[in-house]
């Protein structure tokens, strides 16, 4: 169902007079697989290791996060094992560290945690989530996209969508955050897609998530 409604998206956005030319010329992205709700502190966890940071360092530290713990045993109580230093030492930041302790936190504390989600609106999951001391809303937009498989989210704050915003409209500056909203609307309800063919646009043609 999802590889259907991804493709009828990607038919729907070559109509638009920006987009069309961009899916002829670039590779149709790879759309993520909707994760479970045991995948959830794992999926919110990485978001805050890639906060502020480059793709490529981002990987290389989440790579070496997932080291730490036994083959899909990636979870709340595992998390709660690593020692201090052994997060320091493959280069998570302090705050980043506090922050993902904080999710674990509420995992562990809220049995019921997000168990609803799949009834509950993207507002309604931000909501929730920037509730978490260090989940902010870039956080929880990559939670809707790369974990919920959410359809139409446009993260305003990301730098790759901005710049590829103003490579798609030939800006001079970068575009203010009202003008992304703005000429997001014609994208709905698709905008995830054209977020991930925007970060194409500014990494290359192989880039995925």
């Amino acid at each position: 169902m999802i590889n259907d409604d991804f493709n009828n998206g990607i038919n729907i956005l070559k109509n638009d007079k920006y987009f069309s030319l961009l899916i002829k010329e670039i590779d149709p992205p790879l759309f993520p697989q909707k994760k479970t709700y045991n995948e959830y502190f794992q999926s919110l966890a990485k978001y805050i290791i890639y906060q502020q940071l480059s793709i490529k360092s981002a990987q290389k530290i989440y790579m070496r996060f997932l080291s730490l713990f036994d083959k899909n045993k990636i979870n709340t109580k595992n998390f709660k094992k690593i020692t201090y230093p052994e997060l320091i030492q493959i280069g998570i930041s302090k705050s980043k560290i506090q922050y993902i302790d904080n999710v674990a936190e509420r995992f562990i504390k809220d049995k019921n945690f997000l168990k609803n989600i799949t009834s509950m609106s993207d507002n309604q999951i931000i909501s929730n989530l920037i509730d978490i001391k260090g989940v902010g809303p870039w956080t929880a937009d990559m939670f809707l996209m790369f974990t919920l498989c959410r359809f139409d989210v446009f993260p305003i704050k990301d730098l790759g969508i901005k710049k590829g915003m103003q490579k798609l409209f030939k800006l001079d500056i970068l575009p203010t955050d009202s003008f992304m909203i703005q000429k997001s609307k014609n994208w709905s309800p698709y905008r995830t897609i054209c977020c991930l063919y925007l970060w194409k646009l500014i990494d290359g043609n192989n880039f995925e998530w």
